[in-house]
């Protein structure tokens, strides 16, 4: 069984030094458990709907990457912290076509492509910006209807096409795990994630990196770095527990059944 800690909500710069701390000793010994070393998986600490003064306060913890589902909010952000000149944003929510432009002009990072039309869009506003974006493909691995992300079946089709789009570096795939008390079921998304990152890069274009995997969040984090995760996406471990459920930060759409077994 996965738990469900309740975390408290960090205030101070103490506080996010103590919960810094606690994810990076997970972080590293879940790499023990493995054979792995620490240092080839990246903390990436998510602060949806964290407000900027305790934005701030983590950043004078040590935090340098942010991760936003929301566009606009990531933006907003980005604009009243500009100041902040060593703080890159990554922006890993679903990107609806007009707020493309937004994400071409702040973010370091978008791990949430899986459409060739906002690929598309996206390279025509980085060339306008003179800039390039690291990419992450997502990939629903579940099969549930409530994630974006591409069927398995048509990754690699996809990501034969990206290197169209001269502005966009493909680093790796992203997915979210399914929501579920049973480790192993969640565990069967990083895994088939795993498999088919390496399946992959045997082939992948020579201008395609199949390097990262940005696999779990908090209360799945060490099962993905099991399975190879080398970006783990850390939000309530780090900043607290949410009041907003997470399908609030994640929207639903209508796909296809789930896959079959």
């Amino acid at each position: 069984m996965i738990d469900e800690p309740i975390y408290p909500q960090a205030n101070t710069v103490e506080d996010f030094e103590r919960t810094l701390a606690a994810v990076r000793r997970r972080i590293a010994d879940a790499c023990h458990r493995v054979g792995r070393d620490s240092v080839e998986v990246r903390l990436l600490p998510v602060s949806k709907t964290v407000d900027e003064g305790r934005i701030r306060l983590a950043f004078a913890a040590g935090c340098r990457w942010l991760g936003e589902n929301k566009v606009q909010e990531a933006h907003r952000k980005w604009k009243a912290m500009t100041d902040l000149q060593d703080l890159r944003w990554s922006v890993i929510g679903h990107l609806q076509a007009n707020k493309v432009k937004l994400v071409a002009r702040f973010a370091d990072e978008f791990q949430a492509l899986d459409s060739l039309h906002v690929a598309e869009m996206l390279d025509r506003r980085l060339q306008a910006e003179g800039r390039a974006l690291d990419v992450f493909v997502q990939v629903n691995t579940s099969g549930e209807a409530t994630k974006y992300g591409l069927h398995p079946n048509d990754v690699q089709a996809f990501i034969w096409q990206l290197p169209a789009f001269n502005s966009l570096r493909v680093r790796g795939l992203m997915t979210l795990a399914r929501l579920s008390p049973e480790a192993e079921r969640v565990r069967q998304c990083f895994v088939l994630l795993h498999n088919l990152r390496n399946r992959l890069r045997q082939e992948a274009p020579s201008c395609v990196s199949m390097d990262e995997l940005s696999m779990g969040m908090s209360s799945d984090f060490e099962i993905a770095i099991e399975e190879g995760a080398t970006v783990v996406r850390i939000g309530q471990a780090i900043f607290g527990a949410r009041a907003l459920p997470d399908s609030y930060y994640w929207p639903t759409q209508k796909t296809e059944p789930e896959f079959p077994k």
